[in-house]
């Protein structure tokens, strides 16, 4: 087979792949509007469009939405098989629609333009819709009123996502007669994300993935282990301090996992000013940067967490990996 030849197969191949994902039921209309039989796509974001509100995709540039015609354009591997991932617009609307606000429509198929651009900008571009694990919101000062305060949902500069894998927990303490009902919470700004409650177990198992979004200026992530109490307030369990940045720093050197094999690219040390066991190592493997982090809960008795945590780039967190 010609070079010409192989290229042909694999985009008639990757369009096969989109045909087939535009007959489930919810590709059937357009993502944004219902409009019936939408025939564009937003590679990068992941869902079906229509013609008119592919002209307002278009116009929020490419770094926001890659618009393609399923039919008429040329499409990538990666391209397809982002697309394929994600699953198409049930999936991605499950997270950019996940919080539509009283007060806020989303437009029909017979919508304006400027009903559109309204509501395209505020899901995509401004990502107002967000669960709120994802979301970043001004906190009101004790001095300040509320309308001198900014309101930086959708408006904070963000770097890329951090996903923690609550692997377990060992020897947790006790705070009820003999046991505890044990829930994480992780705080990273203004965000918070909190684990199940794993109900009398000093040794629970989650393997539970919590999803933090990381601003530009970003710090520790702190880490509390709570009691559950239905009657009075939750016990603190302990507490610890992870730092990220050397992940974040390590995965922004090398770029692009996905071009590099299965390697070592950096490290957190142990030592006496953190809660590590021992020194944490960052990889590459899969194409995916990650992180096993083993920590001593602080200001308790006893207790051990293991974390897996992993870097999601900008460009593919949102609408790759959540």
């Amino acid at each position: 087979m010609s070079y010409s030849a192989a290229g042909q197969g694999k985009n008639s191949s990757g369009k096969r792949r989109i045909s087939d994902l535009l007959t489930q039921s919810d590709n059937r209309v357009c993502a944004d509007c219902s409009a019936p039989d939408p025939n564009w796509a937003s590679a990068n974001i992941g869902v079906f469009i229509c013609l008119k509100c592919c002209g307002v995709h278009r116009s929020l540039g490419t770094h926001i939405s890659k618009v393609l015609s399923v039919t008429l354009d040329e499409w990538s591997d990666d391209e397809v098989d982002s697309m394929i991932e994600i699953g198409g617009n049930a999936s991605a609307n499950s997270v950019y629609e996940a919080f539509i606000p009283d007060g806020v429509s989303k437009p029909g198929p017979d919508a304006s333009h400027d009903q559109r651009m309204q509501f395209i900008r505020s899901k995509y571009e401004h990502q107002e819709f967000l669960k709120p694990s994802l979301r970043i919101t001004s906190v009101k000062g004790s001095n300040s009123s509320s309308s001198q305060q900014p309101h930086l949902e959708g408006m904070v500069e963000f770097i890329g996502l951090l996903k923690v894998t609550l692997k377990k927990g060992t020897n947790l303490a006790v705070r009820d007669t003999r046991t505890s009902d044990s829930y994480v919470v992780l705080t990273l700004g203004q965000q918070t994300a909190k684990s199940t409650v794993m109900k009398s177990n000093l040794n629970p198992v989650w393997n539970e993935e919590l999803m933090l979004s990381v601003p530009h200026d970003y710090g520790s992530v702190k880490l509390q282990v709570f009691d559950y109490d239905a009657f009075s307030g939750d016990d603190i369990m302990g507490e610890a301090d992870i730092d990220i940045q050397p992940l974040i720093t390590s995965a922004m050197a090398f770029g692009d996992p996905e071009m590099f094999g299965d390697m070592q690219i950096g490290k957190w040390l142990k030592s006496r000013d953190n809660a590590l066991i021992e020194d944490s190592i960052i990889n590459i493997a899969d194409g995916k940067v990650k992180q096993e982090v083993h920590i001593k809960l602080q200001n308790v008795e006893s207790g051990e967490l293991e974390l897996e945590l992993e870097w999601l780039r900008q460009d593919h967190s949102l609408h790759k990996r959540i």
